[in-house]
């Protein structure tokens, strides 16, 4: 039996630069990981199953589709392993939130998949399968801090910001990716930095902020209440939203702030973790 953790992704500053002719857009973005995540199980089987689990499985469990299975039908058109196996995903992240949930949780089974098989992590071939699974899979692969450029997926690793408090907040609100980039504006507001990845993370900016705004306001509320906490280091939006996270001092302040946070909106999702 192979555990892997699906773990959170934030985009600590995310820039767009402009709209690809093949339709995508030119993103310069700085890529953390979390400690926590989506937990996921893969045991040999004498038929293939995948069970999800966890506070956001309803979500999911209509879809008769899902990345993880697409991950293991593409692992095994790449490296012809057709074992049978049982998946099982404890789906803990919230869906459609920015944080990477399905591309971690896609990500999460090529690791379990390739340790199964003997195949290294860092195999030119499983990384080809995350860049067909989607453009933040790469970066969820590697899990670690990273600046992505391309559709994310060109990474150079970079270190400096592992044990950073982080309090992730959510809303409840789902927001279409899609939708977000379609009402970016268009301009370009130019790179990312270099140098200190803090100073860097501070200093960037989200660009899908603004529409992610505009088409869920209850993302103006979160941040307004992240803001207000004390000893934040930064506070901005993930990904396409709607999640949004704070980076804190210490781990007493990034305490204290999701005490108040679940006191003032039980409803919401809300978790205290730290950077890898």
């Amino acid at each position: 039996m192979i555990h892997e953790v699906a773990r959170a992704k934030l985009n600590l500053a995310l820039h767009v630069r402009h709209r690809r002719p093949d339709g995508y857009h030119a993103l310069e973005t700085l890529f953390a990981f979390v400690e926590d995540g989506d937990r996921l199980t893969v045991a040999d089987a004498e038929a293939d199953s995948f069970v999800i689990t966890g506070p956001f499985a309803g979500t999911l469990q209509a879809e008769g589709d899902n990345l993880v299975t697409r991950a293991r039908d593409r692992f095994r058109l790449a490296f012809g392993d057709d074992r049978p196996c049982a998946i099982l995903l404890d789906k803990r992240l919230p869906v459609a939130s920015g944080i990477g949930g399905g591309s971690a949780d896609a990500a999460a089974t090529l690791r379990a998949l390739a340790t199964r098989a003997g195949v290294r992590h860092d195999d030119p071939d499983l990384l080809a399968c995350a860049d067909a699974l989607g453009s933040d899979v790469p970066a969820c692969l590697l899990s670690r801090t990273a600046i992505g450029r391309g559709r994310g997926e060109d990474l150079v690793p970079v270190d400096g910001l592992t044990g950073i408090p982080a309090l992730l907040v959510n809303p409840g609100v789902g927001v279409s990716t899609a939708a977000v980039f379609g009402s970016w504006d268009g301009v370009d507001r130019g790179p990312i930095g270099s140098g200190d990845l803090l100073e860097v993370a501070c200093s960037g900016r989200n660009d899908l902020e603004p529409p992610a705004r505009s088409l869920a306001p209850a993302i103006d509320a979160v941040l307004a209440l992240l803001e207000h906490q004390p000893r934040t280091r930064l506070v901005r939006m993930s990904g396409s939203g709607a999640t949004c996270f704070a980076l804190f001092e210490d781990a007493p302040a990034c305490a204290a702030a999701a005490e108040a946070i679940r006191s003032a909106e039980p409803d919401w999702w809300c978790l205290e973790t730290a950077l890898i």
